[in-house]
């Protein structure tokens, strides 16, 4: 929705008679039906007297065609200035500018993020350059008529009071910045000449009309990207009911987009696989053509899938189909086919920074979707304000006249697959009496430490090259150190510990950066993720009086907005706060405790309440360990020699060397090296092993250090494979063996004798220069030899 249309003469005049403001204001109450504040009317009459100097002096022809405050279709964004005209070339384009009052900026370490002075002081906000390009890409991505027409869209942004553009300029902000140029207050010739190249002849073709009035759909060419993105990516493997779930949401699609408003409530503990299903929906929906939005209020599941998705830190478009769940305020009823909503238990009823607007985010969540999918874990609210259970989703969709399902997730992939170990837990919380009072039995390492320093010596030593081990806390201390490094916020004097908060610098990418292993994550980081192990420090909220165990809101840090009114609360309902109070702690170290999928370690600021745990989990707790140091980086189980039944339960792992020295054509003894336990996905059979891959030459395909499952002896053509060869002329500077690992072709000679290789090439796959092919002639190429064909990366 566009409110003020108009040409560039007839803008040009409402500028010089002083009515611009007046007539944007009166065409914003008429279409938009709400009113104004003072604050933006000003700025409106502010930077349109800038735009129309640029327009003017840029000599833009007054045929040319403007649109302000144009409304992005199904988000509650909107773009300030749009110029519409063709180009030299005589090509449909839009130039879309955002407009900022700015005076000064500051550089962050945050990608696409800058400090200014935002309403009542210094707030982090979007890069302009980066927001633009964010709105120009919606465009892009899911107007059909931008699609199919091909209209070129070209986003900008200016600052014209800005007098500090260097901060917005610098080089960590490049690939923002060459998407979107930014123009600040000295630049406006430059801003005119940079128009002047894609208006040059007027609108003739109604461009902003049919911008306006564009189905929305997503472009083939998104589809076609989130499909490459998701293909091949084992993050997202969908295995036993997770797959179940996935073809049942597919078909209550079919029922929504038929008219019948569908709501699905898929309840799972931890490591069930919820986000899994949730991004294999999104990507499926889109692929399909349908607007699909993948939903949390917690913004770290936001970044990190979509890092996990794309395989990058950066921000990209994609980004732009991970919404917050306060995005849904003014959303047109039904207007958006699916909205895929994780972590729906941390929902809450007001949205905004200041909670203040809407009405419930699970009323607006339902009618603004055909079909909406709530992702519950009743056991993982942990704060106050979350309203997210089943009963709650069940009310408002019937209220929204939808028809309303449920389903389970079962299977557990974290915590060693074990439900037992989630039992245990909640029992030794007491937040409910199990089966699994005891922890013998228990296939899951579990440890208990005396000093805080020691496990992070651990957490350090597991983390390895898989960069998935890491230490959390409840949030206890203040958070003093987010604009101050020097800061170290978790403090335990008594054994000379001091560590910062999650950086600051990573936002919700926290857990996925490798520096943050020597940070302190807390719940609003780690929520909804995973790790390999995690250690965790039970603050004085939650402790252990005479086997009871006791929570105190009082405990927790100033800054921690999960148990925010409970002072207020207790002065009115002393017993509803402390009951509320107790869940919401407990709640939250249940969380902590189950995000490792393969171990847990515990220290308790409490002596006697890291004495309590010690007592639970008794000696049944600690699982004999691998040899770590032999296989750094391995997080596959290794089998003990009763256990192991080769090829029908695990294959054997050995280090590069010992692969390429082996006999593949006879069967292998037990003796000698070590028998792994595969993912559940891939089934073990002869002539499977597993090694590591060490060095860059393949980081495309392989990062540096993955342990990873190969085939022996692979038939058939190995054109276009990775493989393992080995020769004597090969010496690999990376292995220091005679045996490497490459991408495998060769050109053959067909005669009446048969065929041979005339050439064979060995090329690397690496983003790093220096890395060269390597070429055999026909007399080396006879003595290669494959020893193995890459199956798959396993961690």
């Amino acid at each position: 929705m566009i409110v003020y249309a108009a040409t560039r003469g007839q803008f040009s005049e409402d500028v010089f008679s002083n009515q611009i403001e007046t007539r944007i204001r009166d065409a914003f109450a008429t279409r938009v039906r709400r009113s104004i504040p003072s604050n933006e009317v000003d700025a409106w009459k502010n930077s349109m007297q800038y735009m129309n100097n640029i327009l003017l002096r840029g000599e833009i022809t007054e045929d040319a065609g403007v649109a302000i405050e144009y409304h992005i279709p199904q988000t509650s964004k909107r773009i300030d200035f749009i110029l519409t005209g063709k180009d030299e070339e005589k090509r449909d384009t839009a130039v879309i500018v955002e407009l900022k009052q700015w005076t000064e900026v500051k550089a962050t370490e945050l990608d696409g993020i800058v400090e200014t002075f935002i309403g009542r002081g210094i707030q982090e906000t979007p890069h302009p350059s980066y927001q633009v390009w964010t709105y120009a890409a919606l465009i892009r991505d899911f107007n059909e008529a931008v699609q199919d027409d091909r209209i070129q869209l070209v986003p900008c942004a200016y600052l014209h009071n800005c007098i500090t553009p260097e901060a917005l300029r610098a080089d960590f902000y490049r690939t923002h910045l060459e998407r979107a140029p930014v123009f600040a207050k000295e630049d406006a010739e430059r801003l005119q000449r940079f128009i002047r190249q894609f208006v040059r002849h007027g609108d003739s073709d109604r461009i902003l009309y049919r911008i306006e009035s564009g189905r929305i759909r997503p472009s083939k060419s998104l589809a076609d990207h989130l499909d490459m993105l998701l293909r091949g990516n084992r993050e997202f493997l969908l295995i036993d009911d997770q797959k179940l779930v996935y073809e049942r949401v597919l078909s209550l699609n079919s029922k929504a987009q038929a008219g019948r408003k569908q709501v699905l409530i898929v309840t799972g503990g931890p490591g069930t696989g919820k986000s899994v299903v949730a991004v294999n929906l999104l990507v499926e929906l889109i692929r399909q053509r349908f607007v699909a939005h993948y939903v949390t209020r917690n913004a770290a599941p936001r970044a990190v899938y979509h890092s996990k998705l794309t395989q990058s830190f950066q921000k990209s478009h994609v980004e732009n189909l991970f919404r917050n769940s306060g995005s849904y305020v003014e959303s047109e009823p039904g207007s958006i086919d699916a909205l895929i909503v994780d972590e729906a238990h941390r929902l809450t009823e007001k949205s905004g920074l200041y909670q203040n607007l809407g009405e419930n985010q699970i009323l607006e969540l339902i009618r603004s979707a055909k079909l909406t999918v709530f992702f519950v874990d009743e056991d993982q609210r942990v704060t106050f304000k979350d309203v997210g259970e089943v009963r709650e989703i069940q009310e408002w969709a019937q209220q929204c006249g939808a028809e309303v399902e449920e389903a389970v997730l079962t299977s557990q992939f974290r915590c060693n697959g074990s439900d037992a170990y989630l039992s245990w837990v909640e029992h030794t919380l007491q937040i409910r009496e199990t089966a699994h009072e005891s922890f013998g039995g228990i296939d899951y390492e579990f440890r208990v430490f005396d000093n805080p320093n020691e496990m992070y010596r651990e957490i350090v030593a597991r983390n390895g090259s898989a960069n998935k081990a890491r230490l959390v806390a409840g949030y206890c201390w203040d958070w003093k150190g987010k604009k101050d490094r020097t800061i170290r916020d978790v403090t335990i004097p008594e054994h000379g510990f001091a560590m910062r908060w999650n950086l600051g610098s990573d936002g919700g990418l926290w857990i996925v950066k490798p520096e943050s292993v020597n940070e302190v994550g807390c719940i609003h980081t780690c929520q909804g993720l995973e790790l390999e192990y995690v250690g965790v420090i039970i603050g004085l909220d939650l402790v252990v009086r005479n086997g009871e165990v006791q929570t105190d809101a009082a405990k927790r840090a100033k800054q921690d907005t999960s148990v925010r009114g409970y002072k207020s609360m207790f002065k009115a309902d002393p017993d509803r706060a402390r009951a509320l109070a107790d869940r919401v702690i407990k709640n939250t170290y249940r969380t902590l405790l189950s995000r490792g999928q393969r171990g847990c370690f515990v220290y308790c600021v409490d002596p006697e309440t890291n004495a309590y745990f010690k007592r639970r989990a008794g000696r049944g707790a600690v699982s004999p360990q691998p040899e770590r140091g032999r296989y750094p980086g391995l997080t596959l189980r290794i089998l003990a020699i009763d256990e192991i039944r080769p090829y029908e339960n695990c294959v054997p792992v050995f280090d590069l060397e010992v692969a390429a020295g082996l006999d593949f054509s006879i069967e292998q003894p037990v003796e000698g090296y070590d028998w792994v336990e595969l993912p559940e996905v891939v089934r073990p059979q002869r002539d499977l092993f597993v090694t590591q891959v060490v060095g860059e030459s393949m980081n495309r395909r392989i990062p540096n250090g993955s342990w990873c499952l190969f085939k022996a002896n692979p038939g058939g053509s190995r054109q276009g494979r990775v493989v393992i060869v080995q020769h004597r002329d090969i010496q690999d500077a990376e292995t220091g063996t005679h045996c490497t690992i490459k991408v495998y072709s060769s050109e053959k000679r067909v005669s009446a004798d048969g065929w041979r290789h005339e050439r064979i090439t060995l090329r690397p796959d690496s983003n790093l220069p220096g890395y060269r092919p390597i070429e055999l002639q026909p007399e080396a190429a006879v003595e290669l030899r494959v020893v193995g064909e890459l199956v798959a990366i396993l961690c």
